[in-house]
């Protein structure tokens, strides 16, 4: 049996799972560097019968799929993953597997955004370290406006925060109602007044085809001047080239992205040229415990499916 993991990028698979519990005569095979495109994908990994993915690093569309003639198990870390055509996998009898994941990690990371753009941590360090000495104001965000899109399990802890610092917070996504609104203590808005009003706008909203593109050009245009604009969930929300068009013209303050398009970005993204952009490499959910989780997971993926059983199938 040949085992691949994909996307290993801080090196720390093998450490984190007794992967020696492995069948006698398993193979495993480590991947640290993204693979790339779908040629060198299926290329690379098509001598192996079980793959661990991390996440959406590596799409499993259908047409990679076919290309993968010895793939008999499909695990992922978590227990949703829409970069897996998972009709594919059925269709060639693919088992697909997940992983548990922590639900804080990526609500910690949004408030570190935003007092990063806040408090301007990033630039008075860069300063500082440059021999320059306070080289601009920050702000407070106590009575200021915390707009939430999308008020799920993430967005309720982002909002719950936003309260403790003393802002006044409001939400709004396409099914949210006054009530669940008013159980995690904010008012529900419509959307236009969410944007036109907000201080800080942050988005936690599942991808899908009724939130793909959810922010455009009339939203981000509808943001005040001296607004921050925050995503940690999905760069599909957003109209990327209209976002870079905000910051590039400074229609907005500025945006903190853990999400991108493109992943890894690539060198000379223009985003990477901005000042008025905090940019983290999607770690929203790159902890310590998670991490352990994960591949302690899947090892118990692939040891079950090895005596014939199926545990913790997506669906």
């Amino acid at each position: 049996m040949k085992i691949a993991i994909l996307d290993d990028y801080q090196r720390v698979a093998r450490g984190l799972a007794e992967w020696d519990r492995l069948p006698p005569g398993s193979e495993l095979r480590v991947f640290h560097e993204h693979l790339g495109d779908e040629d060198a994908v299926a290329e690379a990994l098509r001598p192996f019968d079980v793959l661990v993915i991390m996440r959406e690093r590596t799409p499993m569309p259908a047409s990679l799929i076919a290309r993968l003639p010895n793939l008999k198990l499909l695990v992922t870390t978590g227990m949703r993953n829409l970069a897996v055509d998972l009709d594919a996998c059925r269709a060639r009898g693919i088992p697909v597997c997940g992983t548990a994941i922590g639900g804080t990690p990526t609500a910690e990371l949004t408030w570190g955004l935003i007092l990063a753009l806040a408090k301007r941590i990033p630039a008075e360090d860069r300063a500082l370290r440059e021999g320059r000495w306070q080289t601009g104001l920050t702000r407070t965000i106590a009575g200021r406006r915390l707009g939430v899109v999308g008020l799920g399990k993430l967005g309720a802890q982002v909002a719950k925060v936003g309260l403790a610092f003393g802002m006044e917070v409001v939400a709004w996504s396409q099914n949210l109602t006054d009530a669940r609104a008013a159980e995690v203590g904010v008012r529900l808005v419509e959307k236009p007044e969410l944007f036109a009003t907000s201080d800080v706008v942050t988005l936690h909203l599942v991808l899908g085809e009724r939130t793909r593109g959810v922010v455009g050009a009339a939203e981000l245009g509808a943001m005040k001047p001296t607004a921050w604009f925050i995503n940690t969930a999905r760069a599909g929300l957003v109209d990327e080239a209209a976002l870079l068009d905000a910051l590039t013209n400074r229609r907005i303050a500025g945006a903190a992205l853990d999400v991108f398009s493109q992943e890894p970005l690539p060198p000379g993204h223009p985003l990477l040229a901005l000042d008025n952009a905090v940019l983290t490499p999607h770690v929203g959910y790159v902890t310590e415990e998670n991490y352990a989780a994960f591949y302690r997971e899947a090892l118990e993926d692939i040891l079950a499916w090895t005596e014939g059983r199926v545990v913790r199938p997506l669906t």
